[in-house]
């Protein structure tokens, strides 16, 4: 059996031309030369484009000069911008697909020997590619270079944007940034050419948005008809008669976080999205690809860095306002006591920068002191703003009205004027010269009676705390203090302090630090209290404020 003559092919190549214009060159090797896109249908020459048929074309030698057939491009094969279906090539024919900005490619044979030929086209190949290459490298080195200047943040999104077109040859480029509750908002675009374009009427492709930030990748069409039915389908895509969508979220990368399935996730908060389109279809290169990732990954970590500096300067702000509005609660404080006949001493310490206790002693009429001590629900800012409403209620108390009319009328206040969903639980009592003390106790702690030596509670919490109840009745009681007698009134920061094991300090232990010392200076008692709780507590950081206010009825001289 004789095996069937294997027909010899001619030298030949063929110069493939890209988008970006770099070139390559392929040899001929078989009959026929299967050229389409991807490796599936057999192909030898691949070209990377969705408009491109996976059945493309052919080059076939038949003995005596090499043809190329058309074998299922949707949109024709071209030789020297005529339509063809099968046509005999010349060394120096242009084969095209009849689509802008796509492959082009030249038939190379003739008299010279195609190693010399060869040679002179890679060598073309090699400096063009390093060129686009290089030059688009320089593209993403100087956009870098611009990200981390000084420069206003926005000028520098610009720019970038405007590099990110470069590269991709886009039509305009947008940045998006979050909002809460809704689709991405438009924060800057620009248009090829470096211009500025108005956001008003701008409408991205919101479906490719979504797809990139659900997906946490890049979304890169080429071809929108080539696209998921989804993204061809959307509305705006089709108004704007779109052909290629490109869009990248931008993650913040410097904070790593657990995901669901308990890996480590680099990609920390959402930051915003690169998003670029085109009325064109697109052909990207590896390089162009990688120059887009990298430049989104700049832009990333300048917009993150962007915000943590706005955050550390909003925390500034904050702890300064939060500092002001201490010295101002401070000020509320009473700062001595002179004005009454009574041995007093009192000291607030907040949990935090400013907190929601309050202590004063008031002046009356009739030769009387009022005696106050508050403890707001909460901490913080919520509750110092109801203190100072607190006291500013107070000050518009006229001076000789009766316990019982100062609590109704500071709970009716509170209850019309604060929307903090906030109350305070109060201690207020009077009293006058010959030790008559009238007082209420709206929902406080029981002040200790320091009685020679011995120690009781005989003022209970009978009342609804203000500010809960608009209309709760209040009704004072009397209690005869006797020379020496010491009142304790303090918050439950007091009684309430925690050491390490999570075990309070209490009422009990109070009792025990200030029970045998009628005869200690109030000043002098108090500091042995704040020591004996300071003793329990060891250091362990408390979650309450802390407020103390001593009364001492004093002896005849």
């Amino acid at each position: 059996m004789t095996m069937p003559e294997i027909q010899a092919i001619p030298d030949a190549a063929l110069e493939v031309i890209g988008p970006d214009g770099a070139r390559r060159v392929v040899r001929v090797s078989d009959s026929p030369f299967m050229i389409g896109r991807g490796g599936e249908a057999g192909n030898h020459l691949q070209l990377p484009d969705r408009r491109i048929s996976r059945n493309c074309a052919a080059l076939v030698y038949d003995g005596s000069c090499f043809f190329i057939e058309d074998r299922g491009q949707r949109s024709g094969v071209f030789v020297a911008d005529e339509k063809i279906t099968r046509q005999a090539l010349k060394d120096g024919d242009v084969i095209h697909f009849g689509l802008p900005d796509a492959y082009e490619i030249v038939f190379r044979a003739g008299d010279q020997s195609l190693p010399q030929l060869l040679n002179r086209l890679e060598n073309i190949s090699t400096m063009e590619a390093g060129t686009g290459g290089l030059g688009k490298l320089n593209t993403l080195l100087a956009a870098t270079a611009l990200l981390h200047s000084n420069l206003p943040l926005d000028e520098v999104l610009g720019t970038m944007l405007d590099h990110a077109i470069e590269v991709t040859d886009a039509d305009r480029g947008i940045l998006l940034e979050p909002q809460p509750g809704g689709p991405m908002r438009i924060r800057l675009a620009r248009q090829r050419g470096g211009r500025m374009l108005p956001i008003e009427g701008l409408t991205p492709s919101q479906t490719a948005i979504r797809f990139a930030i659900d997906q946490k990748r890049g979304v890169i069409t080429e071809d929108v008809a080539q696209a998921d039915f989804d993204l061809k389908a959307a509305q705006s895509i089709i108004a704007q008669r779109l052909r290629a969508v490109v869009v990248i979220p931008l993650f913040a990368l410097s904070h790593p976080r657990l995901g669901e399935s308990g890996e480590i996730n680099p990609r920390g908060e959402l930051l915003g999205g690169l998003y670029l389109d085109s009325r064109r279809p697109a052909a990207f290169s590896k390089l162009e690809r990688d120059i887009l990732d990298a430049l989104a990954v700049e832009a990333a970590s300048v917009m993150d860095n962007a915000r943590l500096v706005a955050r550390e300067r909003e925390r500034q702000r904050l702890e300064q306002q939060l500092e002001i509005a201490r010295q101002i609660q401070e000020a509320l404080l009473p700062r001595e006591f002179s004005h009454t006949f009574l041995q007093i001493a009192g000291m607030n310490q907040t949990c935090q920068t400013v907190g929601g206790d309050y202590y004063d002693v008031l002046p009356m009429e009739e030769n009387r002191t009022a005696l106050l001590i508050a403890d707001v629900s909460g901490k913080g800012l919520g509750a110092a703003l109801l203190t100072t409403m607190l006291q500013g209620a107070l000050s518009g108390m006229t001076i000789g009205q009766e316990p019982a009319r100062v609590i109704a009328h500071i709970n009716h206040f509170l209850c019309l004027h604060s929307q903090l969903e906030r109350y305070a639980t109060m201690f207020f009592a009077t009293m006058d010269h010959a030790g008559q003390l009238e007082y209420i106790n709206a929902g406080h702690p029981s002040p200790l009676l320091l009685r020679n030596d011995e120690v009781g509670a005989p003022f209970p919490a009978e009342f609804f705390p203000v500010g809960l109840i608009p209309d709760a009745p209040y009704r004072s009681a009397r209690f005869q203090m006797e020379p020496g007698d010491t009142l304790v009134m303090f918050s439950d920061g007091v009684s309430e302090a925690m050491n390490s094991a999570e075990e309070e300090f209490t009422v009990e232990r109070l009792k025990q630090a200030i029970a045998g010392k009628s005869d200690v200076p109030v000043d002098e008692l108090k500091r042995e209290i704040l020591a004996a709780v300071e003793a329990f507590t060891r250091g362990a950081r408390q979650n309450d404020d802390l407020t103390l206010l001593l009364v001492r009825y004093p002896r005849a001289n």
